[in-house]
C-alpha cells in the first residue's frame, strides 16, 4: 500500500530505486512486491526498472466511483420513498451469483431481519432486485445460472423451478420491477426495480420490504418512478 502512494505522487514512471527509498524498503522486497502487483494490473512496468500505477486501479476506481455516487444520489429518494410508504427501503449492487445490500432506510424499531441488513446478501433467484439482475441477463446466462446455482430453496415460495422462473423473468422484463412473495423469509415481502447508470447498465437496485400482511402490489409503480429518479441522477437517460 505504501508503494501504491508513492507511485501516486510520480507524474511520470519511477525507478525501483525511487521507490525503494521513499517507501523505506530493501530493493529486493520492493521488487518482489511491485512484482505481484505488476501481474495483477495494479501497477504497469514500463521498462526495467520503471514503474507507474496501472489500469486496473482505474477499473476499480470507476467501480467504486459508480457505487458510491449510486447511494449518494439514491439516498433522498429512499428517505421520499420510505415517508411515501412508511415501510424499509433497500439499495442493493450485484455480486456474483448474490446481491448485497448497501444502504436502507427503516425504522429502528423495524424487525424485519435477513434482506434489510446492510452488508446482507442473498441469491439473486430469491430476491426483487436479484431477478431485475437477471431478467437483464441474455436467455443463456440465465440458464448457466440455473445450472451454476441449482437454485437451491429457502422457503415453501422459493421458485426452484427454471422454467416457472423463466417465465416469471420474462415478466419481469415487461413490467420492469419484479416480486419477492415471500421467497426468501416467510412473512416478508418485496418488490423492486433497477437503477442504470449514464450507459444504461443495470448498476443498482432499489425495493422495498413489508411483513405480508401489510405488503401491497400497488408499491411497485412508486418503486419504479423512484428508481427512474435515481437513474436520472446518475445520469441515465430515458427513453421518451
Amino acid at each position: 500500500m505504501h508503494l501504491l502512494d508513492v507511485l501516486s505522487e510520480h507524474s511520470t514512471p519511477a525507478t525501483l530505486k525511487q521507490l525503494a527509498t521513499a517507501t523505506k524498503l530493501h530493493p529486493s522486497t520492493a521488487h518482489r512486491i511491485l512484482g505481484v502487483m505488476v501481474d495483477s494490473r495494479l501497477v504497469d512496468r514500463i521498462e526495467p526498472g520503471m514503474y507507474r500505477l496501472g489500469i486496473r486501479l482505474v477499473e476499480l476506481g470507476s467501480l467504486v466511483k459508480s457505487r458510491i455516487s449510486v447511494r449518494q444520489e439514491a439516498l433522498p429518494h429512499m428517505h421520499e420513498l420510505h415517508r411515501a410508504l412508511g415501510e424499509t427501503v433497500n439499495l442493493s449492487v450485484r455480486r456474483a451469483d448474490e446481491v448485497v445490500y448497501i444502504e436502507r432506510t427503516a425504522e429502528n424499531s423495524c424487525m424485519m431481519r435477513v434482506v434489510q441488513i446492510i452488508g446482507a446478501h442473498a441469491p439473486l433467484h430469491i430476491t426483487a432486485v436479484g431477478k431485475i439482475f437477471l431478467a437483464s441477463e441474455t436467455p443463456q446466462r440465465v440458464a448457466e445460472y440455473f445450472s451454476r446455482t441449482s437454485l437451491p430453496r429457502f422457503t415453501d415460495n422459493t421458485l426452484t423451478d427454471a422454467k416457472k422462473l423463466a417465465t416469471e423473468l420474462d415478466e419481469v422484463r415487461k413490467r420492469q420491477y419484479a416480486f419477492d412473495n415471500e421467497e426468501a423469509e416467510r412473512g416478508v415481502c418485496c418488490v423492486g426495480a433497477g437503477i442504470y447508470n449514464d450507459e444504461g447498465k443495470l448498476i443498482a437496485g432499489l425495493s422495498v420490504s413489508a411483513p405480508t400482511e401489510r405488503f401491497r402490489k400497488a408499491w411497485a409503480e412508486s418503486v419504479r418512478h423512484a428508481a427512474e429518479r435515481i437513474s436520472r441522477a446518475v445520469g441515465h437517460k430515458l427513453p421518451h
